[in-house]
């Protein structure tokens, strides 16, 4: 199929480099269904395939469906009584479980549904499996938009997030790379992921995201760190209605700032699309454009780049914002008018990629901006130099056969009749897609959530504790049980590394 587009560098003038782009998919994904009125759809990740499709897209990378992730994979982050209840409980066997479903947070916004397990493994072995090919440099950007739930926590589901998929790849990504870094540009802070890393100098994450009663209520531009992890959890707070112009204001000077100082191997970008303008659970107002404008800068970095998706509850947006940016990954800039697809009464009456932002205020003064800014560079200019580690030598990859679907039969590669009875082109309200299912769950919209009050340094300092190193996979995990508390981990050293300061990094 011959895709609809050109190459970026003769459209906007940007870096077009040819990039050599994977791209995990499961075909399944889309059959997941969280409950009625659930705000979280799967349902998003099947109709950003057939986009993809549709735009002839798929030929240009290699498509890869993803093997499940094995227990002992999630149990290289997740305690393993953690994991093993998540691979036992059954929407049937819930209510039975009731001190466990309190104790692990499986309530309101983060139910039990049928195939929860599988979909864990699923999204959490695509993320994985992206980060071994990176690490493999087979390829130098690799896409789940099935992945990015930055919310879990070690031992507990949170904000419509079971398995940190996003936690997992990194640890992956170590075991090649002395430094990653991890920018969340989802509405919602990546307390998940910051949380894991609070406590090293060996990841750097960067969150830009609402802050101030809305979910989860962490990340406050005074929160930078702790211990080794001093200055290398960087947070933006910003308010509502975030407009394109103030967003890149923010974003590329600090990322730049950012990429100078820590001098990362590898990056993951957690693409959440609820950042949006007119997202259901959002408030701010980017573009499409204005959104693949930070995909397009991280990758003009030339540096092993690793998408992921999250949030995003207008899916019809979802769809159009993350097939947009894997054009913008693969150097293409794909035509604004959508192709026939069986989704094509999602995207009436336009039948466009792009669509206009609100008139909603923003405010965001220009004052606060400046001081914003001013003072996230201030801080990353206090790191001296990328921090370096020992040589020792490199852990044995995650082993992942995936099955690689470029090998497939065209005709097997995307079947728009797999899930006929679930896709309906005709114009769908969005909040029932699915049918309704057999145990519905009254379910807490994202944005009425809010913690009590922001977890201390203490508690972050406690809870970062499980990552401060990371045991050679597959040894066991100490429980999540509260008596026994968080115990340390090693985290896997990298291959031909030494032991001095890094001769490319900033003085």
């Amino acid at each position: 199929m011959e895709t609809r587009g050109n190459s970026l560098a003769s459209v906007t003038g940007t870096d077009g480099t040819k990039r050599r782009v994977c791209y995990f998919y499961e075909p399944e994904v889309g059959n997941y269904y969280y409950g009625q009125g659930h705000p979280m759809k799967p349902h998003r990740i099947r109709m950003t395939h057939a986009l993809l499709y549709h735009y002839g897209l798929l030929d240009r990378m290699q498509v890869i469906r993803p093997v499940p992730a094995r227990d002992r994979d999630l149990c290289r982050f997740h305690a393993d009584d953690y994991v093993a209840f998540l691979r036992a409980v059954t929407p049937e066997t819930q209510h039975d479980q009731l001190r466990a479903l309190r104790r692990f947070n499986v309530v309101d916004d983060s139910p039990v549904f049928d195939g929860l397990f599988t979909f864990c493994q699923t999204y959490a072995g695509a993320s994985v499996g992206a980060a071994v090919k990176l690490n493999h440099q087979h390829h130098d950007i690799a896409i789940n938009w099935a992945g990015g739930l930055h919310h879990a926590k070690r031992c507990e589901a949170s904000g419509f997030c079971y398995v940190n998929d996003i936690v997992l790849a990194i640890l992956e990504l170590l075991k090649m790379h002395e430094r990653v870094l991890y920018v969340d540009i989802d509405i919602h802070h990546g307390d998940g992921v910051e949380e894991a890393f609070y406590t090293t100098d060996r990841v750097m994450t960067v969150s830009f995201h609402k802050f101030g009663d809305y979910f989860p209520g962490t990340g406050d531009i005074h929160d930078t760190g702790f211990g080794k992890g001093k200055d290398y959890a960087v947070n933006v707070p910003l308010d509502i209605g975030m407009d394109d112009d103030s967003y890149e204001s923010l974003f590329k000077p600090i990322v730049s700032k950012v990429m100078e100082v820590f001098r990362p191997g590898a990056v993951v970008l957690q693409c959440g699309a609820d950042s949006l303008s007119g997202d259901r659970l959002g408030c701010f107002n980017l573009s499409v454009k204005g959104h693949a404008e930070c995909v397009r800068y991280m990758r003009s970095f030339n540096v092993p780049l690793l998408l992921v998706g999250g949030g995003g509850y207008t899916i019809r947006n979802v769809a159009r914002c993350w097939c947009y940016e894997t054009g913008v990954a693969l150097g293409i800039e794909i035509d604004d008018k959508v192709p026939p697809n069986e989704y094509q009464g999602y995207f009436a009456p336009d039948y466009t990629l792009h669509f206009a932002a609100s008139n909603m205020e923003n405010k965001n003064s220009r004052q606060s901006l400046d001081d914003i800014r001013t003072r996230i560079l201030d801080n990353v200019s206090k790191l001296q130099h990328a921090p370096s580690v020992q040589f020792q030598e490199r852990p044995l990859d995650t082993e992942f056969p995936e099955e690689d679907e470029d090998q497939q039969d065209e005709n097997e590669r995307y079947d728009s009749d797999s899930d006929s009875e679930m896709d309906d082109p005709s114009p769908v309200d969005e909040t029932s897609s699915r049918p309704p299912a057999k145990n519905t769950q009254n379910i807490r919209a994202e944005k009425d959530f809010v913690e009590n009050g922001v977890k201390d340094q203490e508690s972050r300092k406690l809870a970062a504790e499980c990552v401060k190193g990371v045991e050679v996979m597959g040894e066991e995990m100490p429980s999540c049980s509260k008596t026994s508390g968080i115990e340390s981990m090693e985290i896997d050293e990298p291959s031909n590394m030494k032991v001095k300061e890094d001769k490319h990094a900033a003085p």
